[in-house]
């Protein structure tokens, strides 16, 4: 399973009052931690629930090395064994404490050093002076079978998707160093789509509509707002699942409610993340997918299910030689996604169009993909 992101937010000015609007607005955001002046911890608690990192055994993440030799000055001991820093932070973990070790990173000395000291952190924080890939690149290298989690320092958007890209693995998180308060909210957008995997989909071609009586069916009402072009893959089939819209769109017979997706019956599953589910499994808290018609993936909760007994609506489609179905409730508003990324009702699908599915060979035993024969019709 790929490790969640992370960003921190640089808030150690001594001014209380300067530092404040960064540390509410990443609050309002889910950044999930903050490095503070040691004096304003007690303060941040008081403003809500995030993880504190400061120079001082009361924070949450004791932070090694801002003050002293990782500071960026060279004053680096010609032998590591010698290093101030990281005997603080062996004895900090010998207590048990959580310990980020802090570097800037002015020369290939510094380098060296920051992989030494993350030997015996729970996080690296290493800050950038005139560099950018390959310092990054080699510290994920000479730490990755480590138990460290890198946290790069960053300025802006761009700087904090270069960081979290970086080889395969990107860093573990980023700390943003700026004043801009727009810009944190698109840092924190970066980390949620970061590690989320694009789905391909492909074209289908309906061969059958057909209304089919009564059934409960479920809507998934999440707490995220959906845009035109977002849903969740649906199916009764779980090698064939189609992109059921969100009703993020205005109709003449109810208002828009973009949280919402009617997935269609009790039976069907529902792509989460690498896994299928049930929909008539999920619950309030549970983790959801919201994919859009490129197949750009993004994480939701659920807010609330509701099943209701409902018409329902029989759509059947063929792709690659193979058919696959689905249930969906009988109404104007319920929506698959055309092939050209437009939302097309069930009450206007008929023979020959083609609708955007997920379509893979192998089956799924437990919503797990596997390599075996199960027909299922």
């Amino acid at each position: 399973m790929k490790k969640e992101k992370t960003v921190w937010i640089k808030a150690d000015g001594e001014a209380w009052e300067e530092n404040k609007p960064r540390i509410t607005t990443g609050l309002e955001s889910g950044a999930d931690a903050v490095l503070l002046n040691p004096e304003h911890v007690q303060k941040v608690r008081e403003l809500g629930n995030i993880k504190t990192a400061a120079p001082v055994e009361e924070a949450d993440i004791i932070v090694v090395g801002i003050n002293g030799e990782g500071d960026g000055t060279g004053k680096l001991p010609s032998d590591f064994a010698d290093s101030e820093d990281i005997a603080q932070v062996q004895r900090l973990a010998r207590e048990g404490k959580t310990v980020a070790g802090y570097v800037v990173i002015k020369n290939k000395k510094c380098e060296q050093f920051a992989v030494e000291l993350g030997k015996s952190c729970d996080y690296l924080i290493v800050i950038g002076t005139d560099w950018k890939v390959i310092p990054l690149e080699n510290l994920i290298a000479g730490l990755q079978k480590l138990d460290v989690e890198i946290i790069a320092g960053v300025q802006n958007a761009e700087e904090a998707k270069l960081a979290l890209e970086t080889l395969e693995h990107g860093s573990d998180g980023v700390l943003l160093d700026t004043d801009n308060l727009s810009e944190i909210k698109k840092v924190i957008a970066i980390r949620d789509r970061s590690g989320m995997e694009k789905i391909p989909l492909v074209k289908a071609r309906v061969t059958k509509v057909k209304p089919v009586g009564m059934g409960d069916r479920v809507c998934v009402d999440t707490a995220s707002l959906m845009i035109p072009g977002e849903g969740m893959l649906i199916g009764s089939q779980s090698n064939g699942l189609f992109l059921v819209h969100s009703e993020s769109e205005e109709s003449p017979y109810v208002a828009a409610r973009p949280f919402r997706v009617n997935a269609g019956a009790v039976h069907a599953y529902i792509r989460v993340g690498e896994k299928t589910r049930y929909l008539s499994e999920l619950s309030s808290g549970d983790d959801v997918l919201i994919v859009d018609s490129e197949g750009e993936t993004r994480p939701a909760v659920v807010g609330r299910v509701k099943i209701e007994r409902r018409p329902l609506m029989l759509v059947e489609a063929e792709v690659e030689g193979t058919g696959i179905k689905t249930l969906l409730q009988n109404a104007e508003t319920i929506k698959l996604v055309g092939s050209d990324g437009k939302p097309i009702s069930v009450a206007a699908l008929k023979d020959g169009d083609e609708v955007l599915v997920y379509f893979e060979a192998a089956a799924r035993h437990f919503g797990i993909k596997i390599e075996e024969t199960i027909i299922e019709k």
